[in-house]
């Protein structure tokens, strides 16, 4: 059988100006191409585009997923593909790999099989370059933090008070935590810091939730980079950083415009990771895909207590977008796995285990429809060690919760392989009720209610607790002003849980958090739990060690 990068380096792609032309009706005058198979759109251009109506938005998103992951960005590739296969004008809209996972334990995001986005090395690597842009931005304004105190600290920043992070987009545990500053005089003050990954930083996020470029200065400008000594938050744009920072990224905000293996036009645009950060591709270019094309499939990352929740109370909140309907991603493998099978034994058929998952999935239903109040499909991405006996049981277990599920095998086969999985979401699109869409929480709930509201309705948790710091930041928060910002939850996605080895539907846990954060330029607070961490570390046997380059320049050992 190929491999995901044998298939993509196989692949007969189609210049990217024409589909763009033919597939969008965008000149190529509107693009602004990186090579013969990748462009960016002309921000200018997708605002001319206001006027026009919006398509239909599907939100894709997932059960609690086993390590591997349960093929959610091959399924939004997947229906894409066979949405259009149907005759329909569709996009898909897809975060951008970060190379921390593509080189660590999880491999590359492009899709995989015969539905992913191309070209696939591009994606999963440098790309257009957004996320070093984002960087840039990033360290600049952690060395402009650094020379304000050196050069005599006008605005009388606590520098034990800062606690803005530099960042690069590579797992690397050994950055953590640091010291700057050694050295002597000439080096500065020294102070602990640490570095976060490119896609948990506040200004990923900033770049995902933001419309325009006046709106990313604005936002730049609002981020709190620390406090005075008499407790007074310090801005960006206190520093005269808002301006140079908007520069570097500039060019990035505009989305980027690849193709299917089936030429289905996609954008694939920002990439906050959904454990530590938002989840969700940006604002810009969703809305521009909702005006170009009939039918939208958009994913958020991991299950739907994490992805989900953040893409309708963090995106939807910020920007005013709907999701028409939601698939949920479900595999035989994961309801096992959440069965309490453990990963090299997921291949056995066992519908016991499957019955006993199935736990999970009813709460990610339940939670998709009742809570956020989405209609849903469930997709059954079949894996080839699935038996017929698994997925007829699946699909009945599924249907006694009043869901339709729909097996697919867009890995193997293409759109083809989700054709009825396309049909069963166009048919609840056309047959189902008045919107019923809603918040997890109201604007005007305090910061701490939030995030029991969350843990309760979502989590199944009985209490949330605070580590003595964290509940103290949380209350000067509110207490300053920022109590009607949504919440971020950083915390495992193996679980519903804080605890990674808890599978299935737990129930009486409790949601600790460690650390609170304010990223006030995006507009949201983040709530670190457990022991998940902003800056990933590599696994024993790092992705990085199969990867190479042949005497032909052909890259090998992607995944």
């Amino acid at each position: 059988m190929l491999s995901d990068i044998e298939i993509a380096n196989a692949a007969e792609l189609l210049p990217i100006t024409q589909v763009a032309q033919e597939e969008l009706g965008i000149d190529p005058v509107h693009l602004v191409p990186y090579g013969h198979h990748k462009a960016k759109v002309d921000l200018g251009y997708l605002h001319s585009l206001d006027s026009r109506p919006l398509g239909r938005l599907i939100l894709m998103t997932a059960m609690s997923p086993t390590p591997a992951g349960e093929g959610k960005t091959t399924t939004t590739v997947g229906l894409a593909d066979a949405l259009r296969g149907l005759g329909l004008r569709s996009m898909a809209c897809l975060r951008e790999p970060s190379m921390g996972p593509v080189f660590g334990m999880k491999g590359g995001a492009a899709g995989g099989g015969w539905a992913q986005v191309v070209p696939m090395t591009d994606i999963n690597l440098h790309f257009t370059g957004d996320f070093a842009a984002i960087a840039a931005a990033n360290n600049l304004l952690a060395a402009l933090i650094d020379n304000h105190v050196q050069h005599g600290n006008a605005l009388g920043i606590d520098v034990r008070s800062v606690d803005w992070k530099r960042v690069l987009d590579l797992n690397d545990r050994a950055l953590r935590d640091v010291v700057v500053g050694l050295g002597g005089v000439p080096n500065g003050y020294p102070r602990e810091e640490g570095f976060d990954i490119v896609v948990a930083s506040e200004l990923m996020a900033i770049f995902c939730l933001t419309e325009s470029w006046a709106d990313l200065k604005r936002r730049i400008g609002d981020i709190v980079v620390g406090y005075t000594r008499d407790k007074r938050p310090v801005t960006a744009r206190e520093l005269g950083a808002d301006g140079a920072m908007a520069v570097l990224l500039r060019d990035a905000l505009a989305p980027n415009l690849v193709q299917t293996l089936e030429h289905t036009p996609a954008f694939v645009h920002g990439g906050p990771f959904a454990n530590i950060a938002h989840g969700c591709s940006s604002v810009v270019a969703t809305r521009a895909a909702l005006r170009l094309a009939e039918y939208v499939v958009t994913e958020a990352g991991f299950g739907a207590d994490l992805g989900a929740e953040k893409f309708v109370d963090i995106k939807c909140r910020k920007s005013g977008l709907r999701p028409d309907a939601a698939v949920v991603v479900a595999t035989v493998r994961a309801l096992k796995y959440h069965g309490g099978v453990d990963v090299p034994d997921l291949g056995r058929e066992d519908l016991g285990a499957v019955e006993r998952g199935m736990e999970n999935l009813a709460r990610h239903l339940r939670n998709v429809r009742e809570v956020y109040g989405i209609p849903c499909v469930v997709a059954l991405n079949r894996f080839p060690t699935d038996t017929d006996a698994e997925v007829a049981r699946v699909v009945e277990l599924v249907d006694d919760l009043g869901v339709r599920a729909y097996p697919a095998t867009h890995f193997a086969d293409g759109g083809a392989g989700a054709t009825d999985l396309a049909k069963g979401l166009l048919d609840l699109l056309e047959t189902d009720g008045p919107e019923r869409f809603a918040f997890t929480y109201p604007d005007a709930l305090p910061l701490r209610e939030k995030a029991e509201t969350i843990a309760h309705r979502l989590y199944g948790a009985t209490s949330v607790t605070w580590d003595g710091k964290a509940g103290r930041r949380i209350d000067r928060l509110q207490a300053e002003g920022y109590g009607d910002l949504p919440v971020c939850i950083a915390k495992t996605q193996y679980s519903f849980s804080t605890d990674a080895t808890l599978r299935g539907a737990p129930t009486g846990h409790d949601l600790h958090v460690r650390e609170v954060r304010l990223s006030a330029g995006a507009g949201f607070v983040v709530l670190v739990c457990g022991d998940v961490m902003t800056m990933p570390g590599l696994p024993v046997t790092p992705a990085a060690s199969r990867i190479d380059l042949l005497d032909d320049g052909t890259i090998v050992g992607l995944s």
